[in-house]
């Protein structure tokens, strides 16, 4: 059967963010299925198309263990027209990235999301002007109480941008938060809305449930739609934040759907 490793992401990427994100080949292959299925073996989730079961780039079996996400998968696939468009295909991609690249590598991505909390962008805060000010802190605020409250994790924050040094428990707790991650999924998506929002705290305090995804990706953007509100709307700008949106809505989804 023809499969998806020519256009889909390499296994040779550990990053899910940048599997997720990686570019496509120009011209898009031919839809090669007429129907998109899922069907359960051994307590898995397989895709199947016209009931072969898909494989990932790295020819593994394309297999989840939640039904809803793997009907989510197939709903993608099930919904291309003519050709296979993997950029419409966040939820795929972020799952062939979770089962080919941070499945073996998980104490890679760990790390990797660790080195966020050194220096998250909740920590750096403005002096002036107060709308700004009062706007950082009434998104940040709360985040860091739920850090504090819920892991201990107590954070230097700065004026400006020169770099400030955490205190070396408030990193360990945020490695102990993740470390209960262990869904290569989770962490895949974990990742995903990390990268794409700047912020681990951020993306932790949404996957907890203390932000929804509407508050998180405000969260994530004050500066920036501060700058909107006072220069106005850049339609580039807009439109690279209305993608990235997309793929962090859809790596909350594949949190949901697969939980810690």
């Amino acid at each position: 059967m023809t499969d998806s490793r020519d256009w889909f992401p390499s296994q040779d990427e550990p990053n899910p963010m940048r599997a997720a994100q990686a570019g496509m080949k120009p011209t898009l292959p031919k839809r090669f299925y007429k129907e998109a299925g899922v069907e359960e073996t051994d307590g898995l989730f397989r895709l199947t198309l016209d009931g072969r079961v898909a494989k990932t780039p790295g020819k593994q079996t394309l297999a989840v263990p939640s039904r809803a996400l793997a009907e989510a998968m197939a709903q993608e696939w099930a919904e291309q027209g003519a050709e296979v468009d993997p950029s419409t295909m966040p939820i795929t991609r972020i799952v062939n990235s979770a089962i080919d690249g941070v499945s073996p590598r998980h104490a890679e991505v760990v790390d990797d999301l660790v080195r966020y909390a050194a220096s998250d962008l909740i920590y750096y805060r403005v002096s002036e002007p107060a709308r700004l000010v009062q706007s950082q802190d009434t998104a940040w605020n709360p985040i860091l109480d739920w850090a504090r409250d819920s892991h201990g994790a107590r954070f230097t924050l700065a004026e400006g941008v020169m770099h400030v040094t955490q205190p070396e428990d408030a990193i360990a707790a945020v490695r102990a938060a993740i470390d209960r991650i262990a869904s290569p999924f989770a962490l895949a998506a974990l990742h995903v809305m990390t990268t794409l929002s700047g912020s681990v705290l951020i993306a932790l305090a949404h996957a907890h449930g203390e932000l929804d995804a509407d508050q998180a990706w405000a969260a994530a953007h004050v500066d920036e739609l501060y700058q909107e509100s006072v220069w106005g709307e850049d339609y580039e700008a807009v439109e690279r934040r209305r993608r990235r949106e997309a793929d962090f809505r859809a790596a909350s989804e594949v949190f949901r759907l697969v939980g810690l």
